[in-house]
């Protein structure tokens, strides 16, 4: 096991964390549609996480192996925050709850509640100072929010589970945000460490609880090793953890809020979903908050 070099080297530019957070929302939105699929097939959610962490933990292996399970100068809470924050904890939480909630329901839920929380966060415990056009980027984001609460009330579509695991979700991706950006890890090694151990998590479920992998259609299984294992996993693990190197923790995050768009045509043009005026108003809400949040309008 080798320590890890914590250096202070200049962040590449900023147009290559914008390109990291654009990678990022297109895969995440894909993932949502692909988990919100995997609820028809014999495919169960460990089976998925396997499939998930397994194959990015194969890819990298020659990174952990160099770095260790438990890197030298890597503190061991930062690295608990990591694996649960965007590893098995999170994909659990959330996959469990997408399962049961639309795919532009989710998206706006889960997608949108993350820069608000790591913006809280931000607020909260670093004592970090939004603009204020950054915050009326997260004000539109919570609007975006009320107008699906209000609609899911009024008709009690979507279950209670929805409100409180995707927002929860949400706070443990800001968690690991924040992190991993004081953890002097690069992208490449926190995606390396967080994929062996949430593949290890996983493994020891499967052993407890049983898989249905051998029970599933080989193109179900390709479909998943495709966008959760490769895309999910592997690219928007290392595109994102180069947006939050380059842009900040907050600003990054806020890339995630343009999935409910996505996820929303998504949804209804690939899921045959029902879209309504209050999903696509909620969606094009949120939009707007994260392109303000981004700061592309601020001054400085």
């Amino acid at each position: 096991m080798t320590t890890i070099a914590f250096t202070n080297d200049k962040s590449p530019s900023q147009a290559l964390g914008y390109a990291g957070g654009a990678v990022t929302v297109l895969i995440w939105a894909t993932w949502f549609l692909v988990t919100r699929h995997s609820a028809a097939t014999p495919l169960g959610s460990i089976d998925i996480g396997l499939i998930r962490f397994g194959i990015p933990a194969l890819v990298l292996s020659p990174v952990w192996l160099r770095t260790g399970l438990l890197p030298k100068g890597l503190p061991l809470h930062l690295l608990v925050i990591m694996v649960s924050g965007s590893g098995a904890v999170f994909f659990l939480l959330t996959t469990f709850a997408i399962h049961s909630t639309p795919a532009a329901s989710s998206g706006i839920l889960l997608g949108g509640s993350m820069p608000l929380a790591t913006a809280l966060i931000g607020v909260g415990l670093f004592a970090e100072r939004p603009d204020s056009t950054r915050i009326a980027g997260l004000v539109a984001i919570v609007a975006g929010v009320l107008i699906l609460l209000t609609r899911s009330l009024a008709d009690a579509s979507l279950p209670w589970t929805s409100f409180v695991l995707l927002p929860a979700g949400a706070l443990l991706w800001a968690s690991y945000t924040h992190a991993f950006r004081r953890s002097g890890l690069t992208a490449l090694q926190a995606s390396a460490l967080i994929a062996v151990w949430s593949f290890l998590i996983m493994g020891a479920l499967a052993l407890i609880f049983g898989i249905s992998l051998p029970q599933a259609p080989l193109q179900e299984i390709g479909l998943q090793a495709l966008s959760q294992g490769i895309l999910s996993g592997l690219v928007a693990m290392l595109a994102y953890g180069t947006a939050v190197r380059t842009l900040g923790g907050t600003q990054a995050a806020a890339f995630t809020a343009l999935t409910p768009v996505l996820a929303t045509l998504g949804g209804g043009l690939l899921l045959g979903e029902t879209v309504g005026i209050a999903e696509v108003s909620a969606a094009v809400v949120t939009g707007i908050g994260v392109a303000l949040s981004t700061g592309i309008a601020a001054r400085r």
